[in-house]
């Protein structure tokens, strides 16, 4: 078999080495590339003779895999699939399988990490700070005793709860289904709009498909009390952009912090969270720590092995 990984994924040539040679010994070809290019002529380039291939967020539209005739198999180094043209891999006969968990600890983190910067406005108050500032009047807030509404209720929900539960929070919780893991955390399951009326802060863990796409729109955040943070670390098209940043401008609530936006970063100048008040925004860094990408890789190459023995 033909196994190509057209990106680095964080991993060392040396590693990559370990691969090449594990793969050659049991009869396989296996190739990869240390720079990451998401031109669709390149990916159709390093992917037109593979029949397995590797590959993380990069956008992977019909346009590229028509050109990969002997694709029959994609490890996707990513838990969402919604940059990858899932219609043409099952008309196609392409098997897709993501890695999912491996950032459950890093995101549920970061979305934590958030709260406090934005509550306490750690990343405005270092800018002002360098400028030669000082606290001025300034009052943070405190995360313990918070009423934090957690939007999808998956193993990444889950652990959030956990942190924010170790916090001295009160969580509220909203998803299609109810698990018992989340209730014996104390945790209390309630409908999306009560959730956005009740809570100080909403933080959404939720897949993008079309029945949360834009979840929460300009409807539900006006449902927001004037004091409350809402924080994304979910996928960007969950999230009205445009009534997000008006509701900031106008402060209707009072920040927000968000790592993940309708396209990837870089994002254009005149993206409207980017001049909106009281909004932290990371470049989509939640998935991104050291021990998760190890873990990435042992999951996707993990699934490599197992496709080629069961086929």
């Amino acid at each position: 078999m033909n196994i190509v990984c057209v990106e680095p994924l964080g991993m060392s040539a040396e590693r990559f080495e370990m691969l090449r040679r594990e793969f050659s010994a049991k009869g396989h070809t296996f190739s990869y590339y240390m720079d990451r290019n998401e031109a669709p002529k390149a990916l159709a380039e390093r992917m037109g003779e593979a029949e397995a291939a590797v590959i993380s967020n990069i956008k992977l539209p019909a346009e590229v895999l028509r050109q990969c005739p002997k694709l029959k198999y994609l490890s996707v180094a990513f838990t969402g699939l919604d940059h990858i043209d899932l219609a043409y891999c099952e008309a196609h006969g392409i098997a897709v399988q993501n890695a999912a968990g491996y950032s459950t600890t890093a995101v549920s983190e970061l979305a934590v990490g958030l709260m406090i910067d934005v509550l306490r406005r750690v990343t405005a108050l270092d800018s002002d700070l360098r400028r030669g500032g000082d606290r001025g009047a300034f009052l943070g807030r405190e995360l313990r005793g918070k009423t934090v509404g957690v939007v999808g209720t998956g193993a990444i929900g889950i652990a959030v709860i956990r942190l924010l539960k170790a916090f001295g929070c009160r969580v509220a919780a909203y998803s299609r289904s109810r698990r018992e893991e989340v209730e014996a955390l104390c945790a209390t399951y309630t409908d999306l709009d009560s959730l956005m009326r009740e809570s100080d802060i909403v933080t959404l863990h939720v897949p993008l498909n079309s029945e949360t796409k834009h979840l929460i729109d300009r409807r539900r955040i006006g449902l927001m009390k004037p004091s409350a943070i809402l924080i994304n670390t979910a996928r960007g098209g969950v999230v009205d952009s445009e009534a997000l940043a008006e509701a900031l401008r106008e402060r209707r609530i009072a920040g927000a912090g968000i790592d993940v936006y309708e396209q990837e970063p870089p994002l254009p100048a005149e993206h409207p969270l980017l001049g909106a008040p009281n909004c932290v925004c990371a470049p989509h860094v939640g998935y991104a720590t050291r021990e998760a990408f190890d873990i990435r890789a042992d999951i996707v190459f993990d699934h490599v092995r197992q496709y080629i023995e069961n086929h």
